[in-house]
């Protein structure tokens, strides 16, 4: 049955906007889009926006919006939030119109995160242009990208009937790995179009509400590019270039101005068939790379200590 089709835009409350623009638009390729006092909205693609920021102190995740392909298939999602518990509200049209959907209901997750679930999101007035890219960002029947939302203690069979059982999310895979003795991570991965994962859910230390928003580009020396502009820049890194075992895109993951992480990455999977694609479990995160650059540049450090001690 027709339901959830993408990751349609995510709202994020920010303390230095000036900051986050220069970060989406001068370093990872995004455009500006409408302006006022309190916010500020940022394009990836042909639609009015995928990232509204608005000004405040909690520096995280405000909000995520899933656009559905009809009302038929809304009013059937939001029939199974009520049935379950989920309390459900048919917003009006003045946030209709903020967010430039044709209809919109919220709702929260287990994990408190609020949730829009949309239907007839809007294109921008003007086409999408970048002042950096070569190339474009991989949106279209995928959406705007992935996120990764940390469940904070919810039980991952919670959080699954939220996202899986109810929204109809699908699976893709699942990682369990030890980052250290004792210390495990364990991220389910969801889709709901060709993209490998638009939700990822996963419990690890980490104090805000997402760990990242991954931006796909289409050609490959746009991350090469997005890298040298971060780098030059001094903005922080959270992982050098590598790879996931599971979706094999290759990435690298920089902090944004407040404090959580954006993947900027090229050359992910697709799950074309969900009838032929198997889901496997994975023991390890990376299969390469996606270093800590504190932790690189220590073995960096004792390499040139035992180079010169030679």
């Amino acid at each position: 049955m027709p339901g959830l089709k993408e990751l349609a835009y995510v709202v994020y409350e920010v303390s230095d906007p000036d900051a986050w623009e220069h970060f989406s638009v001068k370093l990872l390729g995004m455009q500006a889009g409408e302006r006022s006092h309190s916010s500020l909205t940022l394009r990836n693609d042909e639609k009015a926006h995928r990232w509204i920021l608005t000004k405040g102190p909690a520096d995280d995740l405000a909000v995520s919006g899933y656009e559905v392909d009809s009302d038929a298939a809304l009013d059937n999602i939001v029939a199974k939030l009520r049935a379950a518990g989920f309390k459900t509200t048919e917003g009006d049209a003045s946030l209709a119109a903020e967010r430039k959907v044709g209809r919109i209901v919220v709702t929260a997750d287990p994990m408190g995160n609020r949730v829009e679930l949309v239907t007839n999101f809007a294109n921008a007035p003007t086409p999408f242009h970048s002042k950096v890219l070569t190339g474009k960002f991989l949106t279209g029947v995928c959406g705007a990208g992935h996120q990764f939302l940390l469940t904070k203690h919810v039980s991952q069979a919670d959080a699954m009937n939220f996202y899986h059982d109810l929204l109809g999310f699908r699976i893709s895979d699942r990682i369990v790995a030890e980052l250290a003795p004792g210390l495990v991570a364990d991220a389910m991965f969801l889709h709901c179009n060709p993209r490998h994962h638009t939700v990822a859910l996963g419990e690890m230390p980490h104090p805000k509400k997402t760990h990242h928003f991954m931006l796909q580009v289409t050609e490959r020396l746009d991350v090469g590019y997005a890298w040298d502009r971060c780098l030059k820049a001094g903005q922080p890194l959270e992982m050098t270039l590598g790879s996931h075992p599971n979706d094999q895109m290759l990435s690298f993951y920089v902090k944004t101005p407040s404090g959580f992480a954006v993947e900027y990455g090229w050359g992910g999977r697709q799950i074309e068939d969900d009838s032929t694609w198997q889901v496997k479990t994975y023991d390890v995160l990376d299969d390469w790379g996606h270093f800590n650059p504190a932790r690189e540049l220590a073995w960096l450090q004792q390499g040139l200590a035992k180079t010169n001690a030679a």
